[in-house]
């Protein structure tokens, strides 16, 4: 079995020839496959499919992590806009709150 971090591939030989598959470690004591293929004649067959599919695999998600880090950036900026603007409304609002109000009939009167 190839080592590796979190995802590796793993070959095995069974009655009808040899099973490759992409696993991933859930936790320290559980791992899944994520992948398989079964049916190869070769176990070097194997091995080949299961590296290339693992390094398929392994830009796939590195793929999809950039497009979540763009998508969460773009959220980060819309949520500083947005705290910006409501700190620059409660701003405006204490200075109209503590300036007198031209229409203000009471405001004039000591």
């Amino acid at each position: 079995m190839s080592q590796g971090k979190k995802y590796s591939y793993q070959v095995a030989q069974e009655d009808n020839g040899w099973t490759a598959g992409i696993v991933r470690r859930v936790s320290a004591h559980r791992t899944t496959v994520s992948k398989s293929q079964d049916g190869f004649a070769t176990e070097a067959l194997a091995q080949e499919w299961a590296e290339a599919e693992l390094k398929a695999f392994s830009e796939g998600l590195a793929a999809r992590n950039k497009r979540r880090d763009e998508q969460r950036e773009i959220q980060r900026a819309e949520q500083r806009k947005a705290e910006e603007a409501k700190a620059a409304w409660l701003a405006a609002k204490a200075d109209r709150a503590d300036a007198p109000d031209a229409n203000d009939d009471y405001a004039n009167d000591d």
